[in-house]
């Protein structure tokens, strides 16, 4: 009997044991259920960028340069400089595998120019074609990032322009240095990851003229494209003269951009009044705020027939 009530008694225990360890597991399973499961997020890298994160738009001192041509040794961009801003010099960065030229302008801050006339520009010129014959044209190729652009109460007056077509005509009208089509960025509006609104791409129109010497009302802005905020991107301007196709005894003045690939292609009015084909770009017009435009891999090309 004494080993029937130890055998009983052990059974028991280990009947006990093994009926607590299951409810133990299943209330851990149910548990386990419940709660959602963790999911562990890498931290991303923060994202390059050369953007001027600073509020201060004024102008220095060291950047009141006395020539529009001061420039530094051996620039990665190709041109002859232009510079109307005391806000910055021209500078270069690199990034994204790339050199870029760094193009800063705020308003107000040309100081070369009488005040409350002309427009802050850090801009670069290329060679100019001075024939008008049929073959004969300027190209500049590059690619463009755009991290800000000028920002005022009115939409009209938004914008930057990034490169522009030029080009002297006869009749007179307009400037002495009238520019054809001007490109340029609008930026639009949205909210970056701390809630800030923030500017988060680019609308990009073609400033065109409707006559020769055009500007202000004189010009359509015609919408192209839109580019997203420090995105690389390719672009292209082509400005000559071609063979009319619907009559050989007229010619076509031809302003053509291809922008990240899309080809944006439009022809200058009154062409047989044209006499020059020329490119600028770089950072032109910034009425309210700042504008900054980056260029790399820039090249340009003359064909003179």
């Amino acid at each position: 009997m004494k080993t029937s009530k130890f055998t009983y008694k052990t059974t028991s225990l280990c009947f006990l044991i093994v009926l607590v360890a299951f409810y133990s597991c299943q209330s851990d399973k149910d548990i386990n259920e419940e709660l959602d499961p963790i999911v562990i997020i890498p931290t991303p890298e923060p994202e390059a960028t050369d953007e001027v994160l600073d509020d201060d738009l004024s102008c220095k001192t060291e950047f009141r340069n006395n020539s529009r041509t001061k420039d530094i040794p051996n620039p990665v961009n190709v041109g002859t400089m232009d510079d109307r801003t005391c806000y910055a010099d021209y500078t270069e960065s690199t990034i994204y595998g790339k050199v870029w030229g760094v193009y800063n302008i705020t308003a107000g801050s040309n100081h070369k120019d009488a005040a409350n006339t002309l427009q802050p520009r850090m801009e670069r010129a290329l060679p100019v074609a001075t024939k008008t014959t049929v073959g004969t044209y300027v190209k500049f190729t590059g690619v463009v990032r755009i991290l800000e652009a000028g920002k005022t109460d009115s939409d009209s007056s938004d914008g930057t322009y990034i490169m522009q077509a030029k080009g002297k005509h006869t009749g007179g009208g307009g400037s002495a240095d009238p520019a054809i089509c001007l490109f340029l960025a609008k930026p639009v509006y949205g909210i970056d990851g701390n809630g800030n609104r923030t500017q988060i791409s680019f609308n990009i129109f073609r400033e065109q003229i409707k006559y020769r010497g055009g500007s202000g009302s004189g010009r359509d802005v015609v919408f192209l494209t839109n580019i997203r905020k420090n995105v690389a991107t390719t672009i292209e301007l082509e400005v000559g003269f071609r063979a009319n196709p619907n009559d050989a005894s007229k010619k076509i003045h031809y302003a053509d951009a291809v922008i990240g690939g899309e080809a944006f292609n439009w022809n200058i009015p009154e062409p047989d009044r044209g006499t020059e084909s020329k490119i600028r770009y770089g950072a032109y017009r910034v009425k309210g705020g700042r504008g900054q435009i980056r260029w790399a891999d820039t090249t340009t090309e003359r064909v003179q027939k």
